[in-house]
């Protein structure tokens, strides 16, 4: 995800074929098929599904692979209670998390969440990413969504938003809308500025959000070891359901929580996005330490 992949217009493309390989390799991980064969699913060169992936992720795909494997995972989530609780001392945010990049948390007042944005004005754009295509919605206090889009879904992202928000004022802005982009998935040309979070939610909901941020850049941990840094070890699946209804894709990490077992488990914004983001964020950790 470099930082030169932002600004391509073959973004999302770019994105939909790495996707199509990672789907590829896990369907056929019993098989373990080599760079030739995957770039062929993609009617490639072997040199140009290299050059693609490696622009892409800033490593290569052998590398990229092998922090996908189960036996990663469940090693990092062994290690992850230790960086959790050093993450908690640290606070909401850590200089790690996202390239330096600070997210604040700002959650609605039980009155704002039950008015369904009632005198609220949202400001959204439609943008490309090196991770597909995103709906990006902010009000004045901060950014209340941050939703991934397929392709059938950009036609309907504006009803998704009213959905969310049914009495909310809605308005395409991507001026504004587009530093904020610039500033989550480039942060390294953006100026230095907290990004806001402004969203609503059950007091659990909010609760299990709150220690999502706290896990750390690269980290993985489990649904059950989540539960008990929420305090209640015993409600993993609880903790799943708020997990998966976390409003604001990426800046809220809810791609860092897998399944005891290290298998990815489920993922709103599907499971190849899933692990692209678990693999860039372990290259990019990887290459820092």
């Amino acid at each position: 995800m470099s930082p030169t992949s932002m600004t391509d217009s073959g973004a999302r493309r770019n994105y939909a074929r790495v996707a199509q390989a990672i789907r590829f390799i896990r369907d056929h991980r019993a098989e373990q098929p080599d760079l030739a064969t995957v770039a062929r699913q993609l009617h490639l060169s072997e040199y140009h599904f290299q050059r693609l992936f490696t622009t892409w992720a800033g490593i290569s795909p052998k590398r990229f692979l092998q922090f996908l494997t189960v036996e990663y995972a469940k090693a990092s989530i062994a290690d992850s209670k230790s960086l959790l609780d050093l993450a908690l001392d640290a606070g909401l945010s850590s200089p790690g998390r996202l390239h330096d990049l600070f997210v604040t948390f700002e959650a609605m007042s039980p009155g704002e969440y039950q008015a369904g944005g009632a005198g609220l004005v949202i400001r959204y754009g439609i943008h490309d990413t090196p991770l597909g295509a995103v709906l990006l919605a902010t009000t004045a206090r901060g950014i209340c969504n941050l939703l991934f889009l397929d392709a059938t879904d950009i036609a309907g992202a504006e009803a998704v938003l009213q959905r969310e928000w049914p009495r909310a004022e809605l308005h395409r802005d991507h001026c504004t809308t587009q530093p904020l982009i610039d500033a989550i998935f480039n942060p390294a040309q953006s100026a230095k500025k907290p990004l806001v979070l402004h969203i609503k939610g059950s007091n659990f909901q909010i609760q299990t959000w709150r220690a999502l941020l706290r896990i750390p850049h690269g980290a993985i941990t489990s649904y059950r070891r989540l539960a008990a840094t929420v305090g209640c070890p015993t409600a993993a699946r609880a903790v799943g359901n708020a997990v998966a209804r976390n409003p604001v894709a990426y800046l809220i990490p809810c791609h860092r929580v897998l399944r005891e077992s290290g298998e990815l488990g489920g993922y709103r914004w599907g499971l190849e996005r899933k692990a692209a983001l678990i693999g860039w964020e372990a290259a990019h950790a990887a290459a820092l330490s």
